[in-house]
């Protein structure tokens, strides 16, 4: 069961990202403000240990290798229930996510963790 997906408009904000920066991976924190927003590095900039989950690895269309997600393991055992999603919108992030000069801050929606994913309304 994934725990951690990525939207089309992400993947797109990734791609640009991977060719400006090489692989990349994300943390999330769980502090307040900036530090509740998933951080986008370089990989292996950020180092992780033994108080981080890896969630999962994001498969990214025109990304040659998956987008590592970390997660805090205090933030983890809070959200252990739940389906994350990265998506992104327009604004300004953290300066230290390598999205922030892009105009556009990446960010989680989250729903109950199930096996099926939530089905789509009918668009008419």
């Amino acid at each position: 069961m994934e725990r951690i997906a990525v939207t089309a408009e992400a993947g797109a904000v990734l791609r640009t990202l991977r060719e400006q920066h090489g692989p990349l991976m994300f943390h999330q924190s769980g502090g307040c403000c900036d530090g509740s927003a998933p951080m986008c590095y370089p990989a292996g900039e950020f180092r992780t240990g033994g108080s981080d989950v890896l969630l999962g690895r994001l498969a990214v269309a025109g990304v040659p290798e998956p987008v590592d997600f970390w997660m805090s393991a205090d933030q983890f055992a809070r959200w252990r229930h739940t389906h994350l999603t990265v998506d992104v919108v327009p604004g300004r992030g953290s300066g230290f996510s390598l999205e922030a000069p892009e105009g556009v801050r990446f960010l989680i929606r989250s729903r109950l963790l199930t096996e099926e994913p939530p089905s789509r309304p009918a668009h008419g």
